[in-house]
């Protein structure tokens, strides 16, 4: 089933299936419609009063008419003169994202774009083609260089990458502008950092789980009484998941209470959870919505000028969901120096096996300090930046789009944090002859690290513990994983 675009109900979800997994899209008829009354109505209003962008030049120049003569030039000049981006060029699944997300925008019916720019777009989409953007030149107030190159491409004056070439099409002067007017490249970076924190956040749940019957941990700091008297969303949710995945504890706790990374684990788990949460809302707003200015309103018979293109918003929640994830992988951090002291597992240091002066995983604390350090240096809120452009009409910026690629740069740093946590848990509960009987979904994932991770207990390289391990976390590459592990289970 084709994922459809009709401006009102696309889903984060839907947008990952489509720029990850390349499922098709199609164009709901409604909005087809709307978007041709769009465009039509801003025709009709841009002859009777000056429209930014259209009459007029762009940022400073918002006060310089566009001569008579030049407008038909006008709109291919300023795509051309905004395509000034730099850096690395963004990957496929990115390009794929914002060039959905834009479709999708356009059919809210409030750009004024021509409809065959949406269907290029899908057309593209389907034919598993995409532009190439740079990832360097916005700072929140509109993603103008991606979005130039992209329009671009659409016309045929750069390459598609793909299977084979598009045909190109003719933007309207009326466009051009409209057509930039967007954050569609932040908002679909954000869209599949979002995804994929999400999903590490419930790894994150099951690996603690694991750590806590791996140290004989306390069961207590996640009783719903505890969560009912201070009742937080997020710590009660996380509580509620740790409570179902140990299932009835049968052990007795070593301790009175544990230290902070299990016994605080609700708390600030909790936060990384609703920041997560709270993004996700952010953005299902943000990719149906209507932000291009001027707004072309069809019932209102007009155009209103606006700052509605603003992404404060999305940077706030891309900076919370940052530092909240950081929280939590601090606690990581924690629990892996508890499976690596005798005082928590009984076992040799850092679980090593019974050779004098072994190592056992002294090593990946280090390794999971080293990535924990990158995850902290990105962390920093993007929304602390200040600019001031366009001699000075363009006082503010929210710099989302940095945020958005901070956000997606932490990810394969949590996945290493983890996966440090996660050998450690799976080794000592090994070592330990300990196994979760008590809930099937841990003991599923219990299983599933044990028939992958190596068992080897001997000093050696961990490099390939750590690359299984993470790709059993991001569930991306379970067969790399399985291939890795034949490997070290050859005989020498």
């Amino acid at each position: 089933m084709a994922v459809v675009l009709d401006g009102k109900s696309l889903t984060c979800a839907e947008v990952i299936a489509v720029a990850v997994r390349g499922e098709p899209v199609s164009i709901d008829p409604t909005a087809r419609e709307w978007v041709r009354r769009a465009a039509d109505l801003a025709q009709e209003v841009t002859g009777r009063r000056p429209v930014y962008g259209r009459t007029t030049g762009v940022g400073a120049n918002r006060m310089v008419s566009v001569e008579a003569q030049e407008v038909a030039a006008f709109g291919r000049r300023l795509l051309r003169s905004h395509a000034g981006g730099t850096g690395p060029l963004i990957p496929e699944t990115e390009a794929r994202a914002m060039m959905v997300v834009r479709a999708n925008q356009i059919l809210a019916g409030h750009s004024g774009v021509s409809e065959h720019v949406v269907d290029s777009l899908a057309l593209a989409l389907n034919a598993g083609c995409h532009p190439q953007v740079h990832s360097i030149g916005a700072i929140g107030t509109g993603d103008l260089t991606a979005l130039a190159e992209l329009a671009l491409t659409l016309l045929g004056e750069q390459p598609w990458m793909g299977p084979h070439p598009l045909p190109p099409i003719d933007f309207a002067t009326s466009d051009a502008l409209a057509f930039l007017s967007s954050n569609a490249l932040t908002i679909g970076q954000s869209v599949l950092a979002q995804g994929q924190l999400s999903a590490l956040l419930d790894q994150t749940c099951t690996t603690a789980a694991l750590s806590l019957l791996a140290v004989d941990g306390s069961p207590e700091p996640f009783s719903e009484v505890v969560h009912q008297s201070r009742p937080h969303h997020g710590s009660q949710l996380v509580a509620r998941r740790i409570r179902d995945l140990l299932g009835e504890i049968t052990h007795t706790p070593a301790r009175v209470q544990d230290p902070f990374g299990l016994r605080c684990f609700p708390q600030v788990h909790g936060e990384a959870v609703d920041g997560l949460s709270a993004l996700e809302q952010v953005l299902s707003i943000e990719i149906n919505a209507g932000a291009e200015n001027p707004l072309v309103s069809v019932l209102d018979g007009d155009v209103f000028h606006h700052g509605g293109f603003h992404s404060i918003t999305l940077s706030l929640a891309l900076d919370k969901a940052r530092l909240s994830a950081l929280q939590t992988a601090q606690l990581c951090v924690s629990r892996l120096a508890m499976l690596c002291e005798p005082n928590y597992t009984g076992l040799r240091p850092f679980a090593a096996d019974e050779a004098s002066g072994s190592s056992g995983l002294m090593v990946i604390e280090y390794t999971a300090a080293a990535s924990l350090a990158s995850f902290r240096s990105m962390a920093m809120p993007a929304v602390l930046g200040h600019a001031t452009l366009s001699r000075g009409v363009e006082e503010h910026a929210s710099f989302s789009a940095q945020s958005a690629r901070m956000t997606g740069e932490v990810v394969p740093h949590f996945v290493i944090v983890l996966a440090c946590e996660l050998i450690a848990a799976v080794r000592v509960l090994r070592m330990r002859q300990l196994s979760p009987n008590n809930s099937v979904e841990l003991r599923a994932a219990f299983d599933n690290a044990v028939r992958i991770l190596p068992t080897e207990t001997e000093d050696r390289p961990l490099t390939v513990d750590l690359m299984t391990a993470s790709a059993l976390l991001t569930g991306e590459h379970v067969e790399m994983a399985e291939q890795l592990r034949r490997v070290t289970d050859k005989p020498a």
